[in-house]
């Protein structure tokens, strides 16, 4: 990556052309994809508009556990 991909200088000013990572600070600059930045020091990612495709989570009931044998077995003998 070369500095004029990063910095632009107008005179005796320097401005910078892309975004710093909010974790890692200054001096990290956030790389551009299609689709997101992100950082290639931390894997902060960071998506770009709103046309992101997110599948449904899927719903499972969980039941509780039973009791195995061995642990009424222990219970009784503590009794």
């Amino acid at each position: 990556m070369k500095g004029r991909e990063i910095f632009k200088v107008e005179g005796d000013k320097i401005t910078r052309l892309r975004r710093h990572c909010p974790k890692c600070g200054d001096g990290v600059f956030l790389a551009e994809h299609k689709d997101r930045v992100s950082c290639g020091k931390c894997g902060y990612t960071e998506f770009k508009g709103g046309s992101r495709k997110t599948s449904k989570p899927i719903e499972t009931e969980v039941k509780p556990a039973e009791p195995s044998e061995e642990s009424k077995e222990g219970e009784q003998k503590a009794e």
